[in-house]
């Protein structure tokens, strides 16, 4: 199982890498990291679980922030209560996005930025992503709101930019104005 201290914090210089493609059939390496990414992310939105295995919760994780340049990521979001819906996107694309930009009120975050951080990122407020799922079938999806954050919180993850990366350090909340708020 992936603990907090097998992912990568923000000073290392391979996050800031872009990922390279995956090739099929994927390894059964990285088929278990997907398996090991996906129970972490879960664990760690239960709150029994995410304090009994002292893990920081968290909705998304890309490879290279466990060491491994390769372009996946993987998404867990919670529906309902404790009813949580795994996505997978193995060399993911963004296909289409909407006009509309949104950021996260109360800030962005990231298993891989361990410090408070204040400021907007501008976001789409929907997107279409295609990719592949372990075993190298299509996948197409169209999210919104949260879920569209995170996949693209994910994405620019696999082409080396942080959101911290995005925040303008003179003026966190510059054009807040333009953007709504979710």
């Amino acid at each position: 199982m992936l603990k907090d201290k097998d992912i990568l914090d923000e000073k290392c210089k391979i996050l800031h890498q872009v990922s390279e493609e995956v090739t099929f059939p994927m390894s059964e390496t990285d088929k278990k990291m997907i398996d090991d990414m996906i129970e972490h992310l879960t664990l760690s939105q239960i709150p029994e679980k995410s304090e009994e295995l002292n893990l920081r919760p968290g909705m998304g994780m890309a490879a290279v922030q466990v060491g491994i340049l390769k372009r996946y990521f993987v998404v867990v979001y919670e529906y309902e209560d404790q009813k949580f819906e795994n996505y997978i996107l193995v060399n993911p694309k963004i296909v289409s996005e909407s006009n509309e930009m949104i950021y996260v009120e109360e800030g962005e975050g990231c298993l891989s930025v361990n410090r408070p951080t204040e400021g907007i990122v501008p976001r789409h407020a929907r997107i279409t992503m295609e990719g592949f799922d372990q075993e190298g079938n299509p996948v197409r999806y169209r999210v919104r709101e949260d879920l569209a954050v995170a996949f693209q919180h994910e994405y620019d993850h696999l082409n080396g930019i942080m959101f911290t990366d995005k925040i303008d350090p003179k003026n966190p909340f510059k054009d807040k104005d333009k953007y709504r708020a979710i």
